[in-house]
C-alpha cells in the first residue's frame, strides 16, 4: 500500500514508519498540515495516518479541507484525546477511523488494512465480481483470470456467474439446475457436473490455485 503518515513527534513517527515499511508498504511522511495538504493534492495514497495535534493546521481541519475538495482518501486519525466528544468531532470532520495514543502497532496495522479493504470495495465497479485473481464483468459478460481473457459460452458464463454471485456458499446440484437451467429440468441429468468440468478446464486447469471445489455429497462452491 501507498501510505502517508502525518505526525510531528519524531520518535512515534520513526516507529510507525519503520514498522509499516517492513510490511512492504510505500511510506511517505509529512511533519505538518501544510505539507500534508500539498502532498495529498499532488499524489494518491491508499490510506492517511493523521495526527490531530500538528504545529500549524490540525488534523481535524485537514480532514474538513480534504472532504470539501472531494478527496475521499481513507483517513485514520491518531489522537491523544480519547474522549467521546473528541472522537465524534474527528469522525464528523470526515475521518474514517481513529486510534487513541498510546496504541499497539498490530492494532494500527489492522485498522489500516481494514480501511484499505473497505475503500477498495467501495470503489469497485458494481458490475465487477472478483474472486482471487478471477474477474467477472457482468455488464460486458467477460471473464479474466490473472489478466488473461477467458472465452466462455453463454451457459458457462451463466453458471460461473451463479457460482461467483454466491461465492463461499455451497450450492447443491438441484439449486444450480433451478437457477442456471430450468426449475423443471430432469434432476437425474449430469449436466451440472459436465458444465462444472468445462469451467474447471478453462478457469482452474491452467492455474495452480483452484477456485471451484466439489463438496462431496453437497454440491459445489467457488472460493479463493
Amino acid at each position: 500500500m501507498n501510505l502517508l503518515i502525518v505526525e510531528d513527534e519524531p520518535n512515534l513517527l520513526s516507529i510507525i514508519r519503520k514498522g509499516l515499511s517492513e510490511k512492504n508498504n510505500e511510506v511517505s511522511v509529512a511533519l505538518d498540515g501544510t505539507t500534508a495538504l500539498e502532498m495529498l493534492t499532488n499524489y494518491n495514497f491508499d490510506v492517511v495516518i493523521l495526527d490531530i495535534m500538528l504545529p500549524d493546521i490540525n488534523g481535524i481541519e485537514i480532514c474538513r479541507r480534504l472532504r470539501a475538495a472531494k478527496n475521499f482518501v481513507p483517513i485514520l486519525l491518531l489522537t491523544a484525546l480519547g474522549t467521546t466528544e473528541n472522537i465524534v468531532t474527528g469522525l464528523n470532520s470526515g475521518a474514517d477511523d481513529y486510534l487513541v495514543k498510546p496504541f499497539k502497532f498490530s492494532e494500527l496495522e489492522a485498522r489500516i488494512s481494514a480501511l484499505a479493504r473497505r475503500s477498495s470495495q467501495e470503489h469497485k465497479p458494481n458490475n465487477l465480481i472478483q474472486i482471487d485473481d478471477l474477474e467477472i464483468d457482468t455488464r460486458a459478460k467477460s471473464v479474466k483470470r490473472n489478466g488473461e481473457t477467458i472465452q466462455l459460452t453463454a451457459k458457462e458464463f451463466k453458471l460461473l456467474y451463479y457460482l461467483a454471485n454466491n461465492a463461499e456458499t455451497i450450492l447443491s446440484r438441484e439449486k444450480i439446475l433451478e437457477n442456471v437451467w430450468d426449475i423443471n429440468f430432469d434432476m437425474n441429468t449430469n449436466v451440472v457436473d459436465v458444465y462444472i468440468n468445462y469451467l474447471r478446464n478453462k478457469i482452474d486447469k491452467p492455474y495452480q490455485n483452484k477456485l471451484i471445489h466439489t463438496i462431496k455429497g453437497l454440491g459445489y462452491i467457488i472460493k479463493s
